[in-house]
């Protein structure tokens, strides 16, 4: 169905007419920036253009008042005094005669994408416009935005489309309080944002940006705000908060619709930010988000004014858009304390509102709370300061090439298997038997044919993934690895869906990662390297399965970094087609999406649905997840206790960084 993207020089037709220190960073370039670099790297010709539109006076209504609209019609026709008069009243904002104008474009571009994507001529697509909108409010200009883009838009899906329930992600590092007022007592809209907030110190500076402002009335809960509270986050920060607290959440939610307020100037290098999360996370950032609402996900431009940074994000959003592999993170480290310490406290905050988060721990002790403090006025920066640290320049590495191999997806199947439409098939039952007799063989020569052929395929970047039906995936998977152990690649993430044993060989080394869920009560934990999890239920617990998803094999996954996944599906896992799809599709996180998916021959009902996600259609949506079984839960938090010695990135709380740091002196001792 393609993507879409929505762009048009018209919103490069205003700037600021006077001096002001405040507004000078939002510049027509940022646009024609983010625009070529789109060109340069062949992304714009392959996404479906779509034209712009101005919204309409009723559309821009869903969420201004009409007192608001009728003063900013007005803007064309004021001189330049005039128009400096009408800016005084709002704050940190700037008007042109040509903005009333590109502030329609804008908020029809957001229109436009939502109509392409809901009604299915695209799957997806990226809106680039000016100005940007989540400041806005019902009455007020504010932050650079005059009509709230993504507000307009959300309330638009609703009312035309009938779409019930709307996710929005606002990883701009400013507050987009304009949203967040606009539903905050709406239980159909959840809306996350973090944002810098330094203590209530860093602008917009509101008392209902820390993480306790959660909602109002039937809208408790539904408003969820992380507030960074010092500068220089890096990906495993941002990483931290989406598999431990957004993933969880938005899977219970459900959406039918993903709107993004996609602001860059969360990456580094940019003067508003100061953060240090390269431009590859918001690869991964959008691809965790693509397997909700059936991959209907609209991303629309917000901040961003290191224009270095800015291009580079949208290019590698983009080329997640359109299902290209996704960039390895390499040396996550463990999430700071100030971040830890803030999704402490969010979690906190919402666990009587979501059943994922109801183990989530209590808010830090007093002395490091979140909470908004006055600050000293000796803390205050002085002119000087502030010059000196907008003038350091931090370098970074180009992000690395994302090359897409020929072919997507490849298949071993028998004979009697149909191989799905778009899957290249390479081979016959009797390689696999080939394979089966030469591991039993356990010869120095494997001719391992057909299955081998693959994977050296994947090596080198000729197959990007492939599935495999064998009669026995224990042996098929020992043998598998015994190869491409040896001299091949370095990691490998073995993740085993259902009952059976692991060969323990496998995990001796540190060169495999095996993540098991099952039933079974397996022995404790041996290696760092093996991670069996026992759910009372099996696989068939979609929230149990989903919540050690989330919790523990994302995380263990990015911190591991591994170059191929092995997904085993053993026999009878029982695990439904939906889970499987969502597990499948999440694990392309990882290994520029080099996945090697084994299954029983006799589950050829489940060929289908895993090619079609291995070819980069979206995971059926699951159903609103319920809370895990409590024994489950606790296993599972038990064991992430036991891990985090070993594993950074599953600690969730400030206090575990200490514990951790003097548990790893006393194993060193």
């Amino acid at each position: 169905m393609g993507t879409a993207l929505i762009c048009d020089e018209e919103m490069t037709k205003y700037k600021l007419l006077w001096i002001d220190p405040a507004c000078k960073i939002e510049v027509p370039e940022r646009l024609t920036v983010s625009y070529e670099a789109l060109v340069r790297n062949a992304l714009a010709d392959r996404c479906v253009s779509v034209p712009v539109r101005e919204a309409t006076d009723a559309e821009i209504l869903l969420v201004h008042s009409e007192e608001y609209l009728e003063a900013v019609k007005k803007t064309p026709y004021m001189t330049l005094e005039d128009l400096k008069e009408f800016t005084r009243q709002y704050g940190d904002v700037y008007f042109h005669p040509n903005i009333y104008h590109c502030a329609k474009l804008a908020a029809g571009s957001a229109l436009q994408l939502v109509d392409h994507v809901v009604t299915g001529r695209v799957r997806n697509g990226m809106a680039l416009v000016r100005p940007p909108g989540h400041h806005s409010q019902h009455s007020a200009a504010n932050g650079f935005c005059v009509f709230n883009n993504v507000a307009i838009a959300a309330r638009y899906a609703k009312q035309k489309y009938g779409v019930k329930r709307v996710l929005i992600v606002d990883w701009d590092i400013h507050h987009g309080q304009g949203v967040q007022y606009c539903f905050e007592d709406d239980p159909n809209v959840l809306y996350f944002s973090w944002h810098r907030y330094e203590h209530g110190r860093f602008w917009p500076q509101l008392r209902e940006s820390d993480y306790d402002s959660v909602g109002k009335e039937r809208g408790a809960g539904f408003n969820i705000n992380v507030p960074w509270n010092q500068v220089g986050m890096e990906n495993s920060d941002y990483l931290s908060v989406f598999c431990h607290l957004l993933l969880p959440v938005a899977y219970e939610f459900c959406p039918d619709l993903v709107l993004v307020c996609a602001g860059f100037d969360s990456a580094i290098g940019d003067p508003e930010g100061e953060m240090c999360a390269t431009p590859e996370i918001f690869a991964h950032l959008t691809h965790l988000l693509m397997n909700l609402a059936a991959g209907k996900l609209c991303v629309v431009l917000e901040g961003g004014y290191n224009l270095t940074s800015l291009a580079q994000s949208v290019c590698q959003t983009v080329h997640t858009l359109l299902g290209d592999p996704l960039p390895q993170l390499a040396d996550l480290s463990c999430p700071c304390r100030s971040s830890l310490e803030s999704l402490q406290c969010s979690r906190s905050a919402h666990r009587q509102y979501w059943s994922c988060l109801k183990h989530a721990a209590a808010l830090p002790p007093a002395e490091i709370s979140t909470k908004c403090i006055k600050v000293a006025e000796d803390e205050a920066k002085t002119e000087l300061g502030e010059e000196e640290k907008s003038s350091e320049e931090k370098i970074w590495p180009e992000p690395p090439e994302r090359f897409s191999p020929p072919v997507r997806c490849a298949s071993v199947l028998p004979d009697d298997a149909t191989c799905p439409d778009g899957c290249k098939l390479l081979s016959t039952n009797q390689d696999v038997d080939k394979l089966r007799d030469d591991c039993i063989k356990n010869s120095d020569d494997h001719d391992l044919s057909g299955i081998i052929s693959l994977v050296e395929k994947m090596v080198q970047n000729e197959i990007r993934s492939g599935l495999v039906l064998v009669s026995d995936v224990t042996v098929a998977m020992t043998c598998v690895v015994q190869h491409i152990t040896s001299d091949v690649i370095n990691r490998v993430l073995i993740v085993c869906v259902g009952n059976g044993m692991i060969p323990g060989h496998i995990t001796e080394d540190g060169r495999t990662l095996v993540f098991q869920i099952s039933s079974d009560h397996l022995d404790e934990q041996k290696s760092k390297y093996y991670i069996p999890v026992c759910l009372k239920k099996g696989c068939s617990d979609t929230s149990g399965f989903m919540h050690a998803v989330f919790g523990l094999l994302l995380p263990l996954g990015y911190e591991y970094n591994p170059d191929l996944v092995l997904l085993v599906r053993m026999p009878d896992s029982k695990v439904c087609d939906a889970v499987w799809q969502q597990l499948t599709g999440l694990l392309q996180s990882f290994a520029k999406g080099h996945t090697l998916v084994l299954m029983q021959e006799n589950d050829k009902a489940s060929v289908g649905p895993t090619a079609s996600i291995l070819l980069g259609d979206p995971a059926a949506p699951l159903e609103s997840l319920q809370a895990p079984n409590p024994e489950d839960l606790n296993a599972v938090e038990q064991l992430r206790d036991r891990l985090q010695l070993n594993w950074k990135l599953l600690q969730t709380t400030s206090e575990c960084t200490a514990a951790v740091c003097q548990q790893a002196i006393s194993f060193m001792k």
